[in-house]
Formats: structure tokens, sequence, C-alpha cells
């Protein structure tokens, strides 16, 4: 029965992949993309990786299917969504044949990875998910990166704005129906979500969970009540969202230059206050990938009604 569940599962993948890069429609490839992630959530669960396939699920096929909607409704209210003819990339297609097929000989060829010895190490980084040590112990360079990459990936995004279109605040395009479902989801929804949100983040220096997990939701939980009309949309100019924004990446860079003063070298933690940094560092990183991750799905201030 799972090989037969696995088989599917391997087949839902390559045809909806398919599907999302030689369909017709922008609309409709963004569907398939996210059903693409939705789909590699349940491999990766099947793998028995539950934190990448949780990530998968909150980021991947969540959060980046809601960027690309509004990306997708936003070039329609600047009538800029013209359907472009399909032609096939031929250096693509064969840059891809090839490292399908270099990945099928792998799987096939060469022996079977072990699995790395944590018995060791693992009592020593503080937490007891493998996931979260490597992430924010053994390597925490890359998770310090990636906080940054996402900071940058925000700027970037506001730059595309021209300077007179931030005299007007930004709002999401996408306003719930007085009394419709939505509406009620954005006022019983939000503390559920926040409560899932803060036990990911808590949970996973032990478990499945993490900042970026529970940032997720929680930007999501924000994104819901701003479009029920709960809250209003951030204000870039106010200082309270500016701190948050920098919050994780500064309190990994403070740790960092800790470690270097008072252990062993940059971000190194020493084994006794290994848990209490990690947890502090989780914390403030899920309020910056939060906040970050609702200003992304905001963007910048639409020019097209600002010049209407």
């Amino acid at each position: 029965m799972s090989v037969a569940l696995d088989i599917t599962l391997c087949a839902l993948v390559l045809g909806v992949g398919w599907a999302t890069v030689a369909g017709h429609g922008v609309f409709r490839a963004v569907i398939f993309f996210i059903t693409y992630g939705l789909l590699l959530a349940i491999v990766w669960a099947r793998l028995g990786a539950y934190d990448v396939a949780l990530a998968e699920a909150a980021i991947s096929a969540g959060l980046t299917g809601v960027l690309l909607l509004a990306a997708h409704g936003r070039l329609r209210r600047l009538n800029a969504s013209q359907e472009v003819p399909l032609h096939l990339n031929l250096p693509a297609a064969v840059v891809a044949v090839g490292i399908a097929a270099g990945l099928g000989w792998a799987w096939f060829a060469l022996p079977a990875p072990t699995a790395p010895d944590l018995s060791q190490a693992l009592p020593q980084s503080g937490v007891g998910n493998p996931v979260t040590a490597v992430l924010l112990n053994f390597r925490a360079w890359d998770t310090l990166l990636e906080s940054v990459i996402l900071l940058a990936a925000l700027l970037g995004l506001w730059m595309l704005a021209r300077d007179h279109a931030w005299d007007k605040p930004l709002g999401l395009p996408y306003h719930a129906r007085p009394g419709g479902v939505l509406a009620s989801f954005g006022r019983v929804l939000p503390p559920i979500g926040l409560i899932f949100g803060v036990y990911l983040v808590w949970a996973g220096a032990d478990t499945t969970g993490g900042a970026f997990q529970g940032g997720t939701v929680l930007a999501a939980v924000c994104l819901v009540t701003i479009m029920a009309g709960v809250l209003h949309a951030p204000r870039v100019e106010q200082a309270a969202w500016r701190a948050a924004l920098v919050l994780g990446p500064g309190v990994f860079v403070l740790s960092g230059i800790a470690g270097a003063v008072f252990a062993q070298g940059f971000l190194a933690l020493p084994p006794a206050l290994a848990k209490p940094a990690i947890v502090t560092i989780e914390a403030a990183l899920t309020v910056s990938i939060a906040v970050t991750l609702v200003l992304l799905v905001i963007g910048p201030p639409d020019e097209g009604e600002q010049d209407a």
C-alpha cells in the first residue's frame, strides 16, 4: 500500500510540475505551483523530514503562493498581465533533463548515505531537535545569512516604487466583505494562530518547528486580520516596525559577537547557555520574519492607484 502511495505521489509531483511550467495562463500556473508545493510537503513527510515538510507547506506553498497571487493581481490592476505565447526553452529543458538524469543515476548507483552521528554533539548544542541544532549552532552562519537575505529582498521590493508613491500608506488590495466568512475568520482565527505560531517556535528547540515556520504562521494571522479590517496595515515610517525588521538579525549578530568575546569564536555558544541563547535568537527571528513576510505580501505602494 505504501509503495502504491509513493508511486502515486511521484506521478502527481511530475504531472503538476509539468503543468506549472507548460500550462497556459499565469493564474493557472500559480495555482499549479501552490499544489506542487503541497505535494512536496507530503513527500517530505513521507521521508520523515517533518521540519522540511512544515516549512514547505507554510513558506513555499503558502507564502510564495500568496506573493505570486498578489503579483498577478497587481499586474491585472496595472493592465500589464497580457499573456505571452508559450515557447520551449531548449537549453533550459536540456539542463533540466540532464539534472534529472544525474539525480536518477545517483539514486541507483551510489551507496546509500549514512546519517551523521550526533549522539556526542547534540547534547552540547543545547537543543534536542537536530535541525534546530544545525541551523542555530553547528551552521549558524547559514541561518544568519538567510535572515539578512530576507530583509534584503524586502528592501529590493521597496526600491521598485518611486519616491512620490510613498506618500500613500500601504494597504492590501484585498478586503473582506463585511459580515462575510473572511471577516469572521479575521476575528476568530488570530488567537488560535497566535498560540500555534508561538508553540511552533517554542517546540522547535526539541521537536518539529522553528522560527521560519512560526513566523510564517504569525504573518498569515496578521494578514487575515488586516484583510478583515481588524488591524491597519503597518506603516513603514513608524520606528517600531523598522525595529521589528532588524530585531532578529540584530540579536543574531550580537550573539555572534558575544560568542567571539566569551566563547570559542563568532556565533559559538557555550554549552551552559546554548539553549536560552537559541530560544532568544529564535524568538527575535520569529518577530522579524513575521513582519518581513507581511510587508513582502503587502508590497510597495501601488503607483497605478496613486496616479489614478
